[in-house]
């Protein structure tokens, strides 16, 4: 395949030297010059046009933006394709794989199931924050899960699922810290943004999520827009990566997407009037007009939970909103995996 500008230059070598080739057989100048001047124009069209045709730009696309082995990005988009296995005798026991996880890919892109001693290598020193509501709470759940012992779990899951509260924790063998924030609203989230700012100190890892909680309690998707609409401003004003200053490093950002919601199981009144898939997808179309996410030149990465809900089903859920650990399991892998495509590290 050529490139653009290889296929640049053999359409200049085309314009330059077919005509005098065509003058060595004699023909006349005004022929000549005739024949150039359309040679010319064809290829100029052909340029401008070739975007309009999908299989012309195709063509001259980079061969990097289509190989998953040169490209990092095209990895990451490919990591949510996780499928998830029931146990033959248990429905509701399931277990989780990417789906092509011993094809080529797979191999290029070098996905893996972190375990506890690379996970504890890969965050070793880092702050993570993760802020959202109760969503975002089971995110950090499973992270912990990941990187403590069970006992060492049971002793502060009393403290971390406490309802409508922050939590804070070193892992003192890697002193990783982690804090959870409470932030409902992505009001709370942008007051936590400047906070950071105010501080001029940012976490490594910033794991944030909203929308939940706004549709019960609120539900006004254009409101809910206009905030992330602001969020997305005061992130412009208070990152150092826009702010081109190197006395603080920024964050690796990751936007928690809303789970699938399955009306018939929510558990109140309130819920099943409030938080149906026609209030969902018009919150998650705010979503992406705001321009957040890294698909749509923002600075978040999606961390696609309505997919792997989804993919997940019925089974993975006993109130229609929030989901076993299995499916948060995969997203923090999700997360740990975009962390090394992202930095380029080789465990």
């Amino acid at each position: 395949m050529f490139g653009a500008v290889q296929l640049g230059l053999l359409a200049a070598c085309v314009v330059l030297f077919v005509p005098l080739v065509m003058a060595g057989w004699h023909l006349s100048r005004n022929k000549m010059l005739f024949f150039s001047c359309a040679l010319f124009i064809t290829l100029s069209v052909g340029v401008h046009l070739a975007p309009y045709f999908p299989a012309i730009s195709s063509f001259v696309s980079s061969p990097g933006l289509q190989s998953s082995d040169s490209n990092p990005n095209s990895c990451i988009s490919l990591l949510h394709q996780v499928a998830f296995t029931t146990n033959t005798t248990d429905l509701y026991d399931k277990s989780w794989e990417w789906k092509w996880v011993h094809s080529e890919p797979a191999d290029r892109c070098g996905f893996q199931k972190l375990g506890k001693s690379d996970a504890l290598d890969l965050l070793n020193g880092s702050w993570v924050v993760v802020a959202g509501d109760s969503e975002a709470r089971l995110v950090a759940v499973s992270l912990l899960e990941l990187l403590l012992w069970p006992n060492e779990m049971e002793l502060i899951r009393g403290d971390l699922f406490k309802r409508h509260s922050d939590y804070s924790i070193v892992v003192g063998k890697i002193g990783m810290k982690l804090d959870f924030r409470w932030a409902p609203y992505v009001s709370n989230l942008t007051s936590l943004m400047f906070e950071f700012k105010e501080k001029n100190n940012y976490p490594d890892v910033l794991v944030m999520g909203s929308g939940l909680w706004d549709m019960l309690h609120v539900n006004d998707a254009s409101d809910y827009g206009f905030s992330l609409k602001l969020l997305r401003d005061s992130l412009v004003m208070s990152l150092p990566v826009y702010l081109d200053t190197v006395s603080a490093r920024s964050p690796q950002l990751f936007w928690l997407g809303m789970p699938m919601l399955i009306n018939s199981m929510l558990n109140t009144n309130a819920k099943r009037e409030r938080m149906t898939d026609a209030h969902w997808q018009a919150y998650n179309d705010e979503l992406y007009r705001s321009k957040l996410l890294l698909q749509f030149g923002g600075p978040f990465f999606l961390l696609d939970f309505h997919t792997l809900t989804h993919n997940c089903g019925v089974e993975c859920t006993t109130d229609g909103m929030h989901y076993n650990g299995i499916v948060y399991e995969p997203a923090v892998q999700i997360m740990l995996n975009g962390l090394l495509i992202e930095s380029n590290q080789k465990l």
